[in-house]
C-alpha cells in the first residue's frame, strides 16, 4: 500500500493545510513569493502534518484548532530545507533545482527566514502555553542541529554519539513534536501525549537512518539526486561510519571532497554496499522502530492509533 494511501480518509483536511500553507507564504515581494512558492510547490510526503492531525485524533479533534500548528510546523521544516541547502551547496532537491540553484544563496537564505518568520506569526494563534514552551525547545535544538551539521562537515573522525545528537535534532525532534502537539492542541491528556512525543521521535530516528541509507542504495531517479550525494556534501551518515571500521575503506571515504568525481563515488558506494554497513544501520533503523511500536500499544484505541502503526512500519521498510 503507498503511504498515501494509508491516511487517504484525512485528505480534506490535508488539502486545508495545502491551502493554508500556499496562502501564509505570500508575500509583497513577486521574487520571494516566487522563490517561496516554489519550495512549496517541490512537492514532499507532508508527513509532519499527517503526524500533527493524527496525533489531533486523540483527543477533540477541530481542525480550524489543529491547522493552526500543522501549517508552522510544516513550513519550520521548509525553512529548514531551503537553509540545508545553502549549507550543503545542493542543486537538487526531489529532483527539482533548488532555490539556491535557481537563484543564489542570498534569496535562499532570505526565502528560509521569511518561511521561519511567517511560522512564528502562525504560532500565535495557538493557545496552549505548554506548545508554546514546547515549540521553543524544538526549534532552538533544530537550530543546533544545523550548526553542528555544518561544524561536522567532512569531519571523518566524529562517532557514533555524534551522528544520533544530530539526527535527533535535525529530523527526529520535529517528527515528535508534530505528533505531540496535534494531540496538545485537540485537549490530549499528558500522559498520552507524552508517549506520542516519544512515538514520533523514535520513528523519526527510524526515518533518518532509513534516509541515510537509501542515499547509497537509491537510484538517482528514485532520490532525485545522485546516489552518494551526502557524503560528496561532507555530511557522515550511519553507513559512512560504519564503513569505516574498514581501513581499506577509510582511506578512501577520508580523501572524499566537494569535487570528487562521479567514478570515486561510484567505487565507495561499491565499497559500503559490500562492506555490511548497510545492514547494520538498517539493523538500528529496525531498533528504533520496534521502540515505536511499543510506545504505540500505550495508547488508546482507535483509527489513528492503526494508521500510526501503519506509517511507521512503512517509513522503516520503505524503499526511496
Amino acid at each position: 500500500m503507498k503511504l498515501k494511501m494509508m491516511y487517504s480518509y484525512l485528505n480534506s483536511d490535508i488539502n486545508i493545510i495545502e491551502r493554508e500553507l500556499e496562502s501564509t507564504i505570500e508575500a509583497q515581494s513577486p521574487l520571494l513569493r516566487q522563490a517561496s512558492l516554489h519550495t512549496l510547490r517541490a512537492g514532499g510526503k507532508r508527513i509532519r502534518p499527517v503526524f500533527v492531525l493524527l496525533g489531533g485524533k486523540f483527543g477533540d479533534y477541530d481542525i480550524n484548532v489543529i491547522k493552526n500548528v500543522a501549517v508552522p510546523l510544516e513550513l519550520i521544516h521548509m525553512a529548514s530545507l531551503v537553509h540545508d541547502d545553502v549549507i550543503d551547496d545542493a542543486e537538487l532537491r526531489r529532483g527539482q533545482p533548488t532555490i539556491k540553484a535557481k537563484w543564489d544563496n542570498r534569496i535562499a537564505m532570505y526565502t528560509g527566514d521569511y518561511i521561519f518568520a511567517r511560522a512564528l506569526e502562525l504560532i500565535g494563534e495557538i493557545k496552549e502555553p505548554i506548545a508554546h514552551r514546547i515549540l521553543a525547545d524544538t526549534i532552538v535544538q533544530l537550530s543546533v542541529g544545523e550548526i553542528e551539521q555544518i561544524k561536522d562537515k567532512y569531519n571523518f573522525d566524529q562517532n557514533l554519539k555524534n551522528y544520533f545528537r544530530r539526527i535527533k535534532r535535525k529530523t527526529a525532534l520535529l517528527i515528535a513534536t508534530s505528533c505531540q502537539l496535534g494531540a496538545v492542541a485537540s485537549g490530549v491528556e499528558e500522559k498520552d501525549h507524552k508517549n506520542l512525543y516519544r512515538f514520533g521521535y523514535y520513528v523519526g530516528m527510524s526515518f533518518q537512518i532509513t534516509d541515510d541509507v537509501l542515499d547509497f542504495t537509491g537510484t538517482e531517479q528514485e532520490l532525485g539526486k545522485p546516489a552518494g550525494g551526502d557524503l560528496l556534501q561532507g555530511n557522515i551518515t550511519l553507513p559512512v561510519l560504519y564503513a569505516m571500521n574498514n581501513d581499506a575503506i577509510r582511506n578512501k571515504i577520508i580523501n572524499v571532497h566537494e569535487n570528487s568525481s562521479r567514478a570515486e563515488m561510484d567505487e565507495i558506494i561499491t565499497m559500503i554496499k559490500q562492506s555490511g554497513a548497510i545492514e547494520k544501520s538498517l539493523d538500528i533503523s529496525d531498533r528504533y522502530l520496534a521502540k515505536a511500536l511499543d510506545i504505540l500499544e500505550k495508547l488508546p484505541q482507535n483509527k489513528a492509533k492503526k494508521t500510526l502503526r501503519d506509517i511507521a512500519k512503512f517509513i522503516g521498510k520503505r524503499k526511496y
